[in-house]
């Protein structure tokens, strides 16, 4: 009864949010946590407040898209319910400029924030080096709370061995499949276990060269680096803030002679016309499309709504990510939004409280319910997302939800904002054709190296 209840809630808040706009905001922000999501940006707010009037003990937390992303709500109802002596004050900064605000108002004197949301790991490193977050490691081995539930994410968050943040929500990275066209192609699905290479063949043997409606491509790459380039990161060798990119190489040549045999869309035209990822993908000629698992809760309630053609895409798929040969099936790429007291706290005991709720297996069940991704993928949270009513029914589709290693886009450095800013310059200039994949790697070497 509880699995029903919690996969009922799931589709009915999908609904909900995509109607509202919910989620993250569709710009080519870098690989700084911003890449993904399916929605307009939404400016500040006023408070929400969850709990009792008379309540003891009031956190005031720091949020942005209060009225679209329904999980907000849900997890500090959640925590009342089980804690009645609380009352949580949510104020939404908007998100647009929410790390920016958020590192404005923490510098300042007049802070009132309890508990504050770390929207991307650039924003996280800025807070670290102005001092203003609570350090949390003392705290998670004093209580015993299991880091090993968050697939290794919080290793690539730790400051010289110390933890500022816990994770509350992740996003990762699946490869979406549209079943009808592999069925008329002859071509047999995708599995939960390709390297790059099988992939790479796989999307060849489906794709369809023509023009106008005879045209299927075998796959799809959004203009966000993280497409292509992370696809090196995969092999856990290799990260972003290396300061030696030959690794990409493999990739761009993977992707670019796909262009050019006419396998995918090219980069120009995606980026010219500003074609959407869920447009490419929802108009029925894209045969697998790599992309996170925050589109899942655009694609069922808009095929539900009669916004997409359900001819066109409503037999779709996912699996796990392709990976690199010897790599582990379930390795992905995530981006990651946590949780952290601020410094200025004089409830920095209660505010644990609620964040270890939060960022816990209760919290992620919270998250669940509304249509989130939660960082903890339980049993529980996986068993109500593959059953709710438009997931695909396929037993791969759900054993896709499983991870083994979750790789950040953007790891914590002093430097990530800089690096993200010199990396998707000189991929945008690969990918238009401006320069050559070794010229833009020999610049990325240069510039990322320079700033060590």
């Amino acid at each position: 009864m509880k699995k029903k209840l919690l996969s009922a809630l799931l589709i009915a808040a999908m609904c909900m949010t995509t109607l509202a706009g919910c989620g993250g905001s569709d710009t080519d922000g870098g690989d700084t946590g911003g890449d993904g999501g399916d929605s307009e940006e939404v400016s500040a707010g006023s408070d929400t407040v969850v709990g009792a009037d008379d309540a003891s003990t009031v956190l005031k937390w720091a949020i942005w898209d209060a009225k679209t992303a329904t999980y907000w709500e849900a997890v500090a109802q959640a925590y009342v319910d089980k804690n009645p002596d609380v009352r949580i004050e949510m104020t939404d900064l908007g998100s647009a400029d929410y790390q920016t605000v958020l590192s404005t108002e923490l510098s300042g004197s007049g802070s009132d924030f309890d508990v504050v949301t770390i929207k991307d790991v650039p924003g996280y490193a800025t807070l670290v080096s102005k001092g203003v977050l609570e350090p949390l490691s003392d705290r998670i081995e004093a209580d015993g709370v299991d880091l090993s539930l968050y697939n290794g994410m919080t290793d690539q968050v730790t400051v010289d061995g110390e933890l500022y943040e816990l994770p509350f929500r992740n996003d990762f990275w699946v490869l979406y499949y549209n079943k009808d066209l592999f069925d008329e192609a002859g071509v047999a699905y995708p599995t939960n276990d390709m390297t790059l290479e099988e992939y790479d063949e796989l999307v060849r043997a489906v794709a369809k060269t023509g023009f106008g409606d005879d045209q299927i491509y075998g796959s799809h790459y959004h203009t966000w680096r993280s497409a292509v380039q992370l696809f090196g990161v995969l092999d856990g060798q290799h990260t972003i803030l290396d300061g030696n990119y030959d690794f990409t190489k493999p990739y761009y040549e993977m992707v670019k002679a796909q262009e050019e045999d006419g396998i995918c869309r090219t980069y120009v035209d995606t980026n010219a016309s500003q074609l959407h990822y869920s447009a490419a993908f929802s108009e029925g000629n894209t045969a697998t499309m790599n992309m996170g698992t925050w589109y899942i809760s655009t694609l069922i309630p808009s095929l539900a709504s009669g916004e997409y053609d359900a001819d066109l895409c409503g037999n779709w798929g996912i699996v796990k990510y392709p990976h690199p040969e010897g790599v582990e099936a379930g390795t992905t790429l995530g981006q990651l939004t946590s949780l952290a007291i601020p410094t200025v706290s004089d409830q920095k005991d209660a505010a644990w409280d609620f964040i270890k709720f939060a960022g816990g297996e209760e919290g992620a069940a919270a998250v669940a319910a509304t249509g989130a991704f939660p960082a903890i993928m339980s049993d529980e949270v996986i068993d109500a997302i593959a059953g709710m009513e438009g997931f695909p029914t396929d037993e791969a589709s759900k054993e896709a939800l499983q991870t083994s290693s979750v790789y950040l886009e953007a790891p914590y450095d002093p430097n990530v904002a800089e690096i993200n800013t010199i990396l998707d310059t000189y991929h945008k200039d690969i990918m238009n054709g401006d320069i050559s994949i070794d010229e833009g790697i020999q610049k990325m070497n240069e510039e990322v190296s320079a700033l060590k």
